[in-house]
């Protein structure tokens, strides 16, 4: 009765309303997964409670990926409290004070290091935040604005870095034709994640904020920050315990070798995982790796290794060191818990096959001998509307691109369908970074230690706005079919809607 239907979108949609009404994300994805579970089970209660715990929370944290996941968020919760207990992050906020002297350029260094740490998400979150927080605390940039240029350089650069866990990702859901070489083809037509950097650096030239932004940063100008893990009001992960002491001892170096051992080790662990060391060449090795085992990996063997050298330089003793491996676990308990749910809730969207709904009005609208040259951007709204509901680009990528291809032949030769697949991943991004129930928005939220609705409802609006702008490209794109004349236009376009934008708020 409610498989495959409009009904199976309704507890991701009850999910989403409940977090931005009442600005409280567990118990609002709890009733959004209790829905589904009634929905699935025709409202029988022990129906309803197999299908959430058994079928759904217990299922989604035995599944191998997601435990590879959780792993690497505990590690690299340890290794940003490795780094915080022995120096680093507190010598490099000095450093970075002395040199970066304006709010303009902490934004500008914090975008740049979210655009080098391009292998993966999940770490570019994390790590952009912990190593930015304490500049950007300096230059009392709201964590809202810190959450928000760490989200619009995670997923968006991800999703046009060839070498990521992303285009492996990719990759894998295209059958038929080069995954890889139709990733890199459709990387100039993907106008939200480009706009989107455009965007970024728009905003901190012109000097300008608007919608709930603009309010946050008004507000931090007259509140002061007490630590560089903020002052606990409303931080995603902050506790009432003490703050562990810090070593005297740290140097820049002690920030920089995890965070470099980090990037080596993970590329290792992850084209390891893509049999590079058994003969495959790097770019198969990459395409056809298992992010989630590789992650862990890389990982491990970088916390293994920093925690060697800081007991080299003495900066922090055997005992400190594995005191730091329980603290780093409990700074990433709100993050590992909102994670849980948010997985829950997408087993509860699958099991009553939203996925199969959405393709289907795909499907109807291309066999209907609609207007061809329209198609990217019904593709781009179906992928945000579907990666909005569910919160995840993955999935989206793994019901869209393979109907895209068949609708188009696997023909590489046709310009459309690298478009389109290009909307697809689009779309999907954009979904992501709107949604409050995506991961990504949670490790952003994570990253900058703040409060995960507030980062919702401040970066929404600059999200609809990327978004707004992307979909008129995409009807240009489906019509011009040339990318050299087609981004420029949409470049010019963002940067004429900001510029109105400032105008207007003036």
């Amino acid at each position: 009765m409610f498989i495959d239907t409009f009904w199976s979108l309704l507890p991701a949609i009850i999910a989403i309303a409940l977090a931005l009404i009442t600005k409280e994300v567990y118990s609002s994805l709890f009733i959004g997964i209790v829905v589904g579970g009634l929905l699935y089970s025709s409202f029988s209660f022990t129906g309803m409670i197999n299908h959430v715990f058994v079928e759904g929370m217990i299922g989604q944290l035995s599944d191998p990926w997601n435990v590879g996941i959780l792993i690497f968020l505990v590690v690299l919760g340890t290794m940003v409290m490795l780094m915080n207990r022995a120096g680093g992050s507190a010598a490099f906020g000095k450093w970075a004070v002395s040199h970066v002297k304006t709010k303009a350029g902490a934004q500008v260094a914090t975008i740049v290091l979210g655009m080098l740490i391009f292998i993966d998400d999940y770490f570019n979150c994390l790590t952009v935040g912990s190593v930015m927080r304490p500049v950007t605390d300096k230059h009392k940039i709201s964590r809202e604005k810190l959450a928000y240029l760490i989200d619009a350089t995670a997923a968006p650069i991800c999703i046009i870095a060839p070498i990521s866990s992303w285009a492996a990702a990719v990759t894998g859901f295209v059958d038929g034709v080069n995954g890889l070489t139709l990733f890199v083809r459709a990387i100039p037509y993907n106008f939200y994640a480009l706009l989107t950097i455009v965007m970024m650096f728009g905003l901190t030239a012109m000097k300008f904020d608007y919608g709930p932004m603009r309010q946050a940063e008004e507000h931090i100008k007259v509140k002061e920050i007490v630590t560089a893990f903020g002052d606990g009001e409303g931080l995603l992960g902050a506790s009432d315990q003490p703050t562990p002491p810090v070593s005297s001892k740290g140097k820049v170096i002690h920030l920089i070798f995890p965070i470099v051992t980090l990037i080596i080790c993970c590329v290792i662990g992850m084209i390891y995982t893509g049999g590079f060391f058994e003969g495959t060449n790097f770019v198969d090795a990459f395409s056809g790796s298992d992010a989630s085992v590789g992650l862990v990996y890389g990982s491990v063997a970088a916390l293994i290794l920093t925690i060697v050298f800081f007991l080299l330089t003495g900066v922090l003793s055997f005992k400190e060191c594995m005191n730091s491996i329980p603290e780093g676990f409990k700074s990433m308990v709100p993050a590992i818990l909102v994670l849980t749910f948010a997985w829950t809730l997408k087993s509860m969207t699958d099991s009553l096959g939203a996925a199969n709904y959405v393709a289907g009005i795909f499907e109807s609208f291309a066999d209907n001998g609609a207007i061809m040259s329209l198609i990217p951007a019904v593709v781009f709204i179906i992928a945000t509307f579907l990666a909005f509901a569910t919160g995840t680009s993955w999935g989206t990528f793994g019901i869209l691109i393979p109907i895209v291809v068949n609708v188009f032949g696997s023909n590489m030769n046709n310009e459309l369908m690298i478009i389109a697949i290009s909307a697809c991943m689009a779309g999907a991004v954009c979904g992501d970074h709107c949604s409050p129930i995506s991961d990504t928005t949670i490790m952003a939220s994570a990253g900058a230690q703040c409060d995960h609705i507030k980062h919702v409802s401040t970066q929404l609006p600059y999200a609809i706005t990327a978004a707004a702008v992307s979909f008129v490209a995409y009807i240009i794109s489906g019509f011009f079919r040339n990318w050299l004349l087609c981004l420029p236009i949409g470049v010019v376009l963002m940067l004429g809607t900001l510029f109105a934008m400032k105008k207007i708020q003036k």
